[in-house]
């Protein structure tokens, strides 16, 4: 049965200046947070989007945050999310994307294998949520934007809400139509929105975006970038005097917005940005894209971090995006779309079981305490060891889920990759790779661009590893460690952090910097081309 929804007489799209609702006499009631997500909480840890629990943060947040995998890095470790392909229009077109270009192997926004209609995606979305009771989010990012088609969205939302409404209800935009659409938004009770806000000059802009259709015109250029900024920034501060939960997506652009991003950051800060997520460009030629025409490159991953670590101290930084397509189904770095294709859905028997997922949440609850308690007990045993310095090492991890340290070296498909200090292990970033082990056996040609791909890394915790790669890690000057297999990734970390700090003080091993590392890498690398 076809449903539809009246959503009213829409407002007329007009353009408002920020500049125009101060002249107004309007006010914004903004929130006294210090910049949303970037004030930081209880001993100074950073408030949102860390691994920390409810203490450090105020339990209304914490109760939007804590199963949403996008606002919570501890909760990407065991919560899924969905996005369904509902709205195709888009109302501006960026160099970095081109929707045209499906794989079913590829991971990047915009991308999808279908488009739903609203019906088709609320079927869809039951079926899922009750084969994956850790599903608990369900975000409209395209493959356009979500508000360029708010018909489509808000219909899939409002049917959502009678059928599974224990779900979170995320909206993905560029925010050109952001502020006319505040209200709709807040009827349907969504608190997550992602704006995603590549600068906040246009001059910058106009090097990003060829146009926008606003007011019914088509318009280019240094206008149409003012245009877009003005309207992306009033849409932020319209959201947080709402109380909306605000995430600001940023590509970083190399040679183009690389150093602006930290003035973005600054600014989507001042407005109540919930939290900052920089991207890497994808520009690879094959996906079509202006960028990738043209021979843009993207940003390697120390670049990357070198930017998010520069924005540090501003909005509060996700490190733990995974680019997900506009219909990705499962945890964050996973896709399960193939299991809930048209003909499968056509014959699935669907029983939405809220206690199920319930009962699931509660366990998931119980092991993060857990988690929690392994944390704290590790950051106390190396506060306890008397060794005085300042060392910070970067360490990699094989892990399949559940924020362990879990997954064999030969079936990895990503490293996560932690700063470790003897205060913490952060979160800075992922790897992507391909197998090493192919039908059983390592695939020795694969070998080196694995090991490349964390040579910036002092160690790699897996759960198991074979002598073969063992032996190449080791020339590359990573240390393979196997024996936390199990262990929480944190206490993981830390505990072999500590080790390797006595071991250095015992004279056991010479601790080499990133640099000096680096070199023994690149000596590496050249005796493999040899």
């Amino acid at each position: 049965m076809q449903t539809s929804v009246n959503t009213g007489s829409m407002p007329a799209k007009t353009y408002v200046s920020l500049g125009q609702i101060k002249s107004r006499g309007a006010k914004l009631e903004l929130p006294e947070v210090g910049g949303g997500c970037g004030t930081q909480g209880v001993a100074g840890k950073a408030s949102c989007g860390s691994s920390d629990g409810p203490a450090d943060m105020p339990q209304a947040i914490w109760d939007k945050v804590k199963n949403h995998p996008c606002y919570s890095e501890e909760a990407h470790h065991h919560f899924a999310r969905m996005h369904v392909a509902v709205a195709p229009a888009c109302n501006i077109q960026c160099n970095y994307c081109n929707r045209k270009y499906d794989c079913s192997n590829e991971s990047r926004p915009g991308v999808v294998s279908q488009k739903l209609t609203p019906e088709q995606a609320v079927r869809k979305v039951v079926a899922v949520a009750s084969e994956i009771p850790q599903m608990t989010v369900l975000g409209i990012a395209g493959p356009g934007d979500a508000l360029a088609n708010p018909k489509k969205t808000f219909d899939t939302f409002r049917m959502l809400q009678a059928q599974a409404p224990d779900l979170k209800l995320c909206i993905s935009t560029n925010g050109l139509a952001l502020p006319d659409l505040v209200d709709e938004i807040c009827s349907y009770n969504v608190d997550h929105v992602t704006i995603t806000i590549n600068m906040v000059n246009p001059a910058v802009g106009e090097k990003i975006y060829p146009w926008i259709f606003y007011n019914h015109r088509r318009i280019r250029g240094l206008e149409a970038s003012q245009i877009l900024h003005e309207r992306q920034m009033l849409g932020l501060e319209m959201l947080t005097a709402r109380g909306v939960l605000t995430k600001v997506n940023s590509v970083l652009i190399p040679g183009i917005n690389d150093q602006h991003l930290i003035e973005v950051n600054r600014e989507v800060k001042k407005r109540g940005a919930f939290l900052h997520n920089i991207m890497p460009l994808i520009s690879e030629p094959e996906h079509g894209t202006v960028f990738g025409l043209t021979g843009q490159r993207g940003p390697s991953a120390a670049e990357l971090k070198a930017v998010q670590d520069a924005c540090m101290g501003g909005a509060n930084l996700m490190r733990h995006c995974r680019q997900c397509r506009a219909d990705a189904v499962g945890l964050l770095g996973e896709d399960r779309s193939e299991e809930f294709s048209q003909d499968k859905l056509d014959n699935m028997l669907v029983v939405y079981d809220l206690e199920k997922r319930r009962a699931y949440q509660d366990q998931v609850a119980l092991e993060r305490q857990a988690q929690q308690t392994a944390k704290q007990q590790a950051q106390q045993a190396s506060a306890a060891i008397k060794i005085a310095d300042d060392l910070k090492v970067m360490v990699a991890v094989a892990t399949k889920g559940g924020g362990r340290v879990n997954e064999h070296f030969g079936h990895v498909t990503e490293f996560q990759v932690f700063e470790v200090s003897a205060e913490r292990a952060l979160f800075v970033g992922h790897r992507r790779v391909d197998h090493y082990c192919q039908g059983g056996y390592g695939d020795d040609d694969q070998l080196p661009s694995v090991v490349r791909a964390i040579n910036d890394c002092h160690a790699v915790l897996v759960a198991k590893i074979g002598a073969c790669p063992r032996d190449e890690l080791s020339a590359a000057g990573v240390e393979p460690v196997d024996r936390y297999f199990g262990e929480f990734i944190e206490k993981a970390a830390l505990d072999w952090f500590n080790d390797y700090r006595a071991r250095i003080a015992s004279g056991a091993v010479i601790h080499q910097s990133r640099g000096d590392a680096l070199i023994r890498q690149g000596a590496y690398t050249s005796a493999l081309a040899a």
